[in-house]
């Protein structure tokens, strides 16, 4: 199968679009024509997917909001709707663990295309995802959380922080291996996010905060993408919850706000 980052590199361009979709069915925010559904958190989705894909370059669910045995089962039509769709799927998991348990985390890989991990354990707790040659990983580096700063931008013993040391074994990671690496850097942090650019200008981003976070949409469209041409911004509570401030349906109001947010990264790119 074709690597990760040339789908998705061949998505945006069919598309004209880096708009990461998020898919966070919030139980206590979903609409009431999907209340009584028998899987509402599917069925909200179907109808984002529907509306959005003209414009989503991939969806990307997390994880945390389908964590029991209903949302598991909409997490699974939702990717098989979305793949229908010829969307590919970024799973936000921030997986990452040691041994077996790394090893069955990365099962998920046979259902998605990709996922987002944490890379605090180090390259052996990785190592599970990053051998899958078809799937985009997308390590955190700077995130877009103001206490991401805690931890991300102490400064180390020769100068460099966290974040960009982060950078710097995920471009050695990608490079000694399947060149399927990527970074999670923040548009609520767009002095670090041109940092991290001019640092690996070879890994795509996986840029979050443009939408209810508030960050710089310029610097997001600008340093999300990397040479080879794959790169996302993501939006979620400001795409499928557009509908919440709207006369429109919701589903009629997220397809506005992706359409939005597309053309207004692509005046950037």
């Amino acid at each position: 199968m074709t690597a990760f980052f040339d789908r998705l590199a061949d998505r945006i361009a069919e598309v004209d679009s880096i708009v990461s979709v998020g898919l966070d069915p919030d139980t206590d925010r979903l609409p009431a024509e999907v209340r009584d559904a028998d899987l509402p958190r599917w069925e909200f989705n179907r109808r984002i997917v529907d509306a959005t894909a003209d414009h989503a370059a991939v969806f990307k669910p997390n994880a945390a909001f389908y964590e029991d045995p209903d949302g598991w089962r909409a997490l699974e039509r939702t990717v098989e709707h979305a793949r229908e769709k010829g969307v590919p799927v970024l799973l936000d998991a921030k997986r990452a663990d040691i041994g077996n348990t790394s090893r069955q985390y990365a099962k998920v890989l046979d259902s998605v295309d990709a996922i987002t991990l944490n890379p605090f354990l180090g390259r052996d707790s990785l190592a599970p995802f990053l051998d899958r040659e078809d799937a985009g990983c997308f390590l955190l580096c700077r995130t877009s959380n103001p206490g991401g700063a805690d931890v991300q931008e102490l400064e180390l013993a020769d100068g460099d922080l966290v974040y960009e040391r982060v950078a710097d074994l995920a471009s050695e990671w990608s490079e000694d291996g399947n060149g399927n690496v990527g970074l999670v850097v923040g548009a609520t942090t767009p002095d670090e996010l041109r940092t991290v650019r001019e640092r690996v200008p070879d890994l795509p981003f996986l840029v979050p905060g443009v939408g209810a976070q508030g960050g710089d949409a310029e610097a997001a469209a600008t340093y999300a993408t990397a040479t080879n041409g794959a790169g996302l911004v993501n939006s979620t509570r400001g795409i499928i919850f557009a509908g919440e401030e709207s006369d429109q349906s919701y589903a009629d109001a997220a397809e506005e706000a992706a359409r939005d947010l597309k053309e207004r990264l692509n005046r950037y790119r």
